[in-house]
Order: C-alpha cells, then sequence, then structure tokens
C-alpha cells in the first residue's frame, strides 16, 4: 500500500516536472498564439491517450456510456484547460500565470470535493489556502509593479489562470471519480482526454497555420503534445489510480516553482523582491500541509518532498477506503 502510493507521489512529480517546461517551451514558437498552442499541446495528447486506450475503452464503454455526464464534464474541462492556462501565460507571464493556474487548482479541488462529495476541508487545509492566496496576490502584485502600463493584461491573465485551475481540478476530479467507480485508468483518462481533444481539433485547425510555418515552431507543438501531455498524463493518469484529486492536484504544485525559475533562467523574466516572498509563502503553504497532525478524521497525510528545490507538499487524502 505504502509503496503503491510513493510510486503514485512520484509519477505525478515527474508529471508536474514536465509541464512546468511547457510555458518555457512556448516561447520558442512565438509567431503561435496560445490557442493554438494549447490545442496541439493538450488536443493532439488527449487523441493519443484515446488511441492507446482502444482495448481499454471498448471493454469500459458499458460502464462509460452509464458515466457519460461525468466523462462529458471532464472533456469539457480538458478542452477549456489549455485554451485557459497558455492564453494565462500570455498575457500575465509565464511564472505569474503558472503559478496562478497551479496554485488555484487544490484550492478549487478541495471545494469541489466538498461541496459535491461533502468531504470536510480541515483547519490546516484552510491555513494552507490563505497562505496560498497570500502568497499568490504578492506574485500579481509584484507583476503589476514590475509593468503598471500592462495592469489589464495581467488581471486579465490572472482571471484566465483562475479558470485553468477550476478546469484542472475539474477533469481531475472526473478522471478520478470514474477510476473509482471501477472504470480502469486506460478507459476513464482516454474517454476523458480523447473526448477533450476531440472538442480542440477545431481550434487547432482554425488557429495551428503558424505552427507548421517552421522547422522550430512544429518541433515545439511536437514537443508539447508527446512530452509534457502525452507522457506527461500517462503517469498522472497512473498517479490518479492511486491517490485523490485534490492529492494529486497538490503534488503538482512544484510546477510554478519549475515555471518559475526556468522564467527566470531561460526566458529572462524578472521576479521583484516580493515576488520571490510570494514564492516563499506559498512554499510556507505547502510546509503547513506537511507538519499538520493527522488522525482518523484527519482530511490529510501529508509527505514532504523537494524535487527543485521548493518545498512542495503532497497530501494523501486519510480515507480507509484508498488503495
Amino acid at each position: 500500500m505504502r509503496r503503491e502510493r510513493l510510486i503514485a507521489i512520484a509519477a505525478i512529480t515527474i508529471t508536474s516536472i514536465l509541464w512546468g517546461t511547457s510555458g518555457t517551451a512556448a516561447t520558442f514558437a512565438p509567431d503561435a498564439g496560445p490557442l493554438a498552442i494549447g490545442a496541439a499541446a493538450l488536443g493532439i495528447g488527449g487523441l493519443l491517450q484515446a488511441l492507446i486506450a482502444i482495448p481499454a475503452l471498448r471493454a469500459g464503454r458499458g460502464q462509460l456510456r452509464a458515466n457519460l455526464p461525468l466523462t462529458g464534464l471532464g472533456a469539457v474541462a480538458v478542452a477549456i484547460y489549455p485554451l485557459a492556462f497558455y492564453s494565462s501565460m500570455h498575457l500575465a507571464g509565464v511564472a505569474l500565470g503558472t503559478v496562478v493556474s497551479l496554485a488555484s487548482a487544490p484550492l478549487a479541488s478541495g471545494v469541489l470535493e466538498w461541496f459535491v462529495q461533502r468531504t470536510p476541508l480541515s483547519r490546516w487545509w484552510m491555513l494552507a489556502a490563505g497562505l496560498g492566496v497570500t502568497g499568490s496576490t504578492l506574485l500579481c502584485l509584484s507583476k503589476m509593479a514590475h509593468d503598471p502600463g500592462d495592469v489589464g493584461s495581467t488581471l486579465a491573465g490572472i482571471g484566465l489562470g483562475l479558470v485553468a485551475g477550476a478546469t484542472y481540478a475539474t477533469y481531475s476530479w472526473c478522471a478520478q471519480r470514474l477510476m473509482s467507480r471501477g472504470i480502469s485508468r486506460a478507459a476513464s483518462m482516454g474517454a476523458v482526454f480523447g473526448a477533450g481533444g476531440l472538442l480542440l481539433v477545431p481550434v487547432l485547425l482554425l488557429t495551428g497555420a503558424p505552427l507548421i510555418a517552421s522547422s522550430q515552431a512544429f518541433a515545439v507543438a511536437a514537443y508539447m503534445a508527446l512530452i509534457p501531455m502525452f507522457l506527461g498524463y500517462l503517469l498522472f493518469g497512473y498517479g490518479l489510480e492511486r491517490v485523490t484529486a485534490s492529492t494529486a492536484t497538490t503534488i503538482t504544485l512544484s510546477e510554478p516553482a519549475i515555471a518559475a525559475v526556468l522564467a527566470v533562467a531561460i526566458v529572462g523574466e524578472r521576479l521583484s523582491t516580493v515576488g520571490w516572498v510570494g514564492l516563499g509563502i506559498i512554499a510556507v503553504a505547502l510546509a503547513v500541509l506537511a507538519i499538520a497532525p493527522t488522525n482518523n478524521t484527519a482530511r490529510f497525510l501529508t509527505l514532504l518532498t523537494d524535487p527543485v528545490g521548493v518545498a512542495t507538499i503532497v497530501t494523501i487524502q486519510a480515507r480507509g477506503h484508498n488503495r
């Protein structure tokens, strides 16, 4: 049991590292807009997920049909997520767009589980959520102070980042719920991401011409579709089968740290002292969860990892029926 959880945690952590490279990679195709990048990345990646899951989809078609509303909701969330995510980074910058998108996802996931499943939210979660919001706010203020003439774009990017966080939490929750109802991991992920990929195909056809205009842009699109999205979501699906959706989204809070470091080191973005303090507070928020006491009624059992020098907290929901 413990070993399976640790392997699942490792798989999702590797996923978050791969995802953390996507914003920086997108800057190497400057002529391609965020809608084209998003549609190519998760559209192609989602269709590949469905392709390798064809046997599982055939075997589970009856169960999937019985859970069509849940599958449909997950697919719509998959389609919206990359469009909002890459647009957020385009408007607010790689570092800020990624932090807002991914830091808001665990909050959205926890609220979703509370609202739908009536899973109680612990005081430790509330404290961590407050710290996380504070840290993200400081990051936003840092960005707006650095580019005072671009406040409108920054605010729009922040708004789209919140949409991305909410849809990321939604499709993670939908996929995990399908698995909890006895549908295999391959069928659950293949159905949700395959259907989401189909919804993104028209967007790709309308906006994707710049992605084939040069070998560099094509290489960027291929990398995004095959590595962060296809390979990343294979690992994510493996982990999601073994932990809850709120756990998975919290693990991937390492992605903003990776994206911020890459944005500063490669893209040339700058974070002020206030911005770095904001990142530090987000790390403290995660550390609060790491040291939180657990018992039979606690919501989280926590594990601290540090893949990129910034504290990343993995939360494992303390329920007796978890595998």
